[in-house]
């Protein structure tokens, strides 16, 4: 077995954007729904914020059943500037989140869009202001400051957007999130259903509410999605946490400086000559349930990145010259909701929509190299029908990038035509 030790490791978080909080106002009562769910509790009101918004709400859903959040205790899932603001909290409850309105929101009378962001992010970089996490963080060298919410504003749309309280959260509590905000977007337009376009993590959750996969306090799907776009979204799961062998561990782990909010593949790893147990920083901890919601093998079609160390124990699991890992099997048996959502089928009456990269060229981040992709999720993952009742279109755009997805002309310009 060869072994061979790392070029530079490269890691890329987006950042999240920023935005203002103020006023408390009343309790409003969600849409009836199936399964034990609370009413939501309007926290605040901000007008006027950044990054081209019209206002924002900090909505509560009181569901006494709605799992504790758990932050590290050092700080790097925490909520920073304004979004804490907004929140009013660097560690808010994980049913909190903040519903961004777009300009239009109330003018305009195309369909209701409501928009989510994927894992670290938030609506802010990714819809609004492309360069809001600073240059290169764009999936391009030069950022844009105007993205897909404008796009769709500035055409008639009435578009929403949410911001999940945790960031790297499990994808069960997303996908109710997500359904707290399309009642939302329902209660203040007046539609029956809205276009639901999740980039992503987000639109990995997106898809599980969609698909009723919810946990047992959570309600099942309410019928009220039109469309359903999928941007980015690794449909047929991902390994890349795990195919690269510890090529991300150095700029996570804090012993070698590292302070990334993501996950290794390693319960413990080599920083300047010493071993380190982090186990928390493992996506087998309760911190990264969501990121191993989301693993399946692809060994089997486009191998193991072997330029790496500790490639082939990091993947199978075992101990090598630098770092300790359970393997892939072992996580995605302890959590992994790929198959769960393949196998309960999309309803046949939500057009559903695939939306995915081809250009693994993001800059600062080691891309996937395997095999085709965006640089993250491989473009066969992307793209797979499993699960998917009505499949109304699949675009492949060859020159964008994971994060280009949700900026760049012809994306947006597609998104757009399937929405009209």
């Amino acid at each position: 077995m060869t072994r061979r030790f790392p070029l530079t490791a490269r890691w890329f978080v987006p950042l999240t954007g920023f935005a203002v909080a103020l006023l408390g106002l009343p309790a409003v009562t969600a849409p009836a729904a199936a399964g034990t769910v609370g009413s939501l509790s309007l926290v605040s009101t901000t007008s006027s914020v950044s990054h081209g918004w019209h206002s924002v709400e900090h909505w509560h859903d009181t569901d006494p059943d709605w799992p504790a959040t758990h932050y590290l205790a050092d700080g790097r899932q925490n909520q920073t500037g304004t979004p804490a603001t907004l929140f009013g909290s660097a560690q808010p409850p994980g049913q909190d989140f903040l519903l961004y309105r777009a300009p239009g929101w109330n003018t305009n009378t195309g369909p209701a869009v409501l928009l989510v962001p994927g894992t670290n992010d938030s609506a802010d970089r990714a819809y609004s202001d492309p360069a809001a996490g600073g240059a290169g963080t764009c999936g391009a060298t030069s950022c844009p400051t105007t993205g897909l919410m404008q796009y769709l504003s500035g055409r008639g749309y009435r578009v929403f957007a949410v911001n999940f309280a945790d960031t790297q959260g499990d994808n069960y509590e997303w996908a109710q999130t997500i359904s707290d905000a399309l009642g939302r977007v329902r209660a203040e337009t007046g539609v029956a259903s809205a276009d639901l376009v999740g980039w992503s993590k987000g639109a990995f959750a997106a898809r599980m509410y969609v698909a009723s996969v919810r946990p047992s306090w959570g309600r099942a799907y309410q019928n009220d999605v039109a469309r359903l776009v999928l941007i980015g979204g690794p449909n047929g799961g991902l390994d890349y946490s795990f195919g690269h062998g510890t090529v991300g561990n150095p700029v996570i782990y804090p012993e070698c400086g590292g302070s990334s909010n993501g996950p290794v593949p390693s319960q413990s790893y080599m920083c300047y000559g010493f071993m380190y147990s982090e186990p928390n920083l493992s996506i087998d901890s309760t911190y990264y349930t969501g990121q191993r919601q989301m693993l399946a093998r692809w060994d089997g079609s486009y191998g193991i990145d072997e330029t790496q160390q500790d490639w082939y124990t990091t993947y199978y699991g075992g101990t090598g010259y630098v770092s300790t890992s359970n393997g892939i099997s072992y996580a995605i048996s302890h959590g992994s909701l790929v198959a769960t959502m393949q196998s309960q089928t999309l309803p046949a009456s939500v057009p559903t929509y695939l939306l995915c990269g081809g250009s693994p060229t993001m800059p600062n981040f080691y891309n996937e190299n395997r095999g085709p992709s965006d640089g993250v999720v491989f473009v066969n993952s992307c793209r797979s029908s499993t699960g998917i009742a009505n499949l109304a279109g699949s675009t492949l755009i060859g020159g964008d990038d994971h994060l280009m997805l949700g900026w760049q002309s012809t994306a947006e310009a597609q998104v757009a035509s399937w929405l009209a």
